[in-house]
């Protein structure tokens, strides 16, 4: 082996982990002397567990069994997930001390698939919001610049992964949270259909919104831990639901990267739902990279044709009544409000007062632009977009104590993500793109229902092209 642990693809270092070239307790051990000493300055973790994950890898170690298909490569759990007997924020200082006395299924999952777990990646509070600022924690900062941030709410996990802190991390995305910081620190994110990971599906979820999906410096590193994310009985998934896609053949997603075949016809589109409701500058760097992924798919074969979305006026209200309702059930009251950001607080109070009626018509209204995204899509084996409408966002950018100037922030920032989170579809974001000054920029692909592997394939073909895999920030060589 040459060069650094970190300077490996997850992939290879699984192969040398499982050929015993590498150790998991010397692989651990990178990355946790890599966090020691360059996460002050970033702020991916709000929690680093360094002795639980050396016990972790020695107990790997002594096992005969290896086939897991993560085994001895580390990750980290995004801090709104519960680790029983690790300290869970949430992002939130309601929760500084929570300690869970049970893990979620998310986490059972990746421990099921061999991981070692070196702490918790920072989140805003309660991954609210498209940016991954809060008061349990310093800001987390993008690798690329630390003036800037990494985007949210996954943003810890991203910084994480950009500065080789992490082969790879999970993340969760209820409206961009995955996507929106890989875009930013120069990843591939991907958020999978609703139903495909059992851990964390989003179909017991609000409005169907938030799911569980990789966040990696390849395509082929991203469908390795989506392989892992999914809890298989015999070899096969075991979905929520069944889904009649006929993308959904139930193997490895990691094959379908690897190979990286086939020839597809693409829609592409600048359009937003939220275009209805205010304009929606589209900075030059966003159709930079939006340009780079058209023309570099043309070249390789695949049809391309643009078109617009149909208008949706009902989406931007019923999308923010959902946001609203999502914080209404959180456990504060008067006694423990004063603990909860700004942000937080209105939206908690305009979540209750929204009555049952508003409510049910808002679902109705997302569940009707589901089927029409989906129709408008068909004719497509995937669609193309930017993932973000501008570039990095300046740490403190936000408002945090105006809840409606915070809202119309993130859209102008992120509109092309959400409206994917409700309509259930995958999607992909792959970073095509540099700024003059370095900064990455990323497009993004929706697939059709179940069409993960379409997508992995397709993100393959440009990787090749582009090689994104070998750019890094400065930080990396530290």
């Amino acid at each position: 082996m040459t060069g650094e642990i970190h300077d490996l693809s997850a992939l290879e270092q699984y192969r040398l982990l499982q050929r015993g070239d590498l150790g998991v307790l010397e692989v651990t051990d990178h990355y946790l002397a890599r966090i020691e000493r360059l996460d002050g300055e970033l702020g991916a973790f709000h929690t680093v567990t360094a002795e639980r994950a050396r016990e972790r890898a020695r107990a790997l170690e002594a096992s005969d069994d290896r086939t897991a298909p993560l085994w001895g490569l580390p990750a980290a759990d995004k801090d709104l997930a519960r680790r029983a007997g690790v300290r869970t924020t949430f992002g939130s200082r309601l929760f500084e001390q929570f300690v869970p006395e049970k893990s979620d299924e998310i986490v059972e999952q990746l421990d099921a698939a061999g991981t070692v777990g070196l702490g918790k990646t920072a989140t805003p509070e309660f991954g609210l919001s498209s940016y991954t600022e809060s008061l349990v924690a310093p800001p987390a900062r993008n690798p690329y610049d630390t003036d800037l941030g990494p985007g949210g709410s996954s943003g810890g996990a991203a910084v994480a992964v950009a500065a080789g802190l992490l082969p790879f991390a999970p993340g969760s995305d209820g409206g961009g949270s995955v996507r929106i910081p890989a875009a930013a620190c120069g990843l591939v994110g991907l958020k999978p259909s609703r139903g495909l990971v059992p851990a964390l599906s989003g179909v017991d979820s609000l409005a169907g919104l938030s799911v569980a999906g990789p966040l990696a410096r390849s395509v082929t590193d991203a469908a390795l831990l989506l392989d892992g994310m999914i809890a298989r009985r015999g070899g096969r998934i075991r979905h929520h639901f069944t889904l009649r896609a006929p993308e959904y053949d139930d193997g490895p997603y990691l094959g379908a990267a690897v190979r990286g075949e086939g020839r597809f016809q693409i829609g592409v589109t600048s359009d937003s739902p939220w275009q209805t409701e205010r304009e929606i500058p589209v900075a030059p760097e966003a159709v930079a990279a939006l340009a780079v992924a058209r023309d570099g798919l043309v070249e390789l074969g695949h049809g391309m044709e643009e078109f617009s979305l149909e208008p949706a006026p009902e989406y931007p209200g019923a999308f923010r009544t959902i946001w609203q309702v999502g914080a209404s059930l959180l456990p504060a009251d008067d006694s423990t409000e004063h603990l909860l950001e700004p942000l937080t607080r209105w939206l908690m109070h305009r979540g209750r007062e929204v009555p049952a009626t508003q409510l049910a018509a808002a679902l109705a209204t997302l569940s009707a632009f589901e089927r029409s995204v989906i129709r408008q899509f068909d004719r497509f084996d995937a669609v193309l977009t930017p993932t973000l409408a501008l570039t990095p966002r300046p740490v403190g950018w936000y408002d945090r104590e105006d809840g409606e100037q915070n809202f119309v922030q993130q859209v102008l920032y992120s509109p092309f993500t959400s409206f994917v989170n409700v309509s259930g579809l995958p999607a992909i974001t792959l970073p095509v793109h540099r700024t003059a000054d370095g900064l990455p920029m990323g497009a993004q692909l929706i697939g059709r229902p179940g069409g993960e592997a379409t997508l992995l394939s397709l993100g393959r073909q440009l990787e090749r092209r582009l090689r994104w895999e070998h750019v890094h920030p400065e930080v990396w060589q530290s």
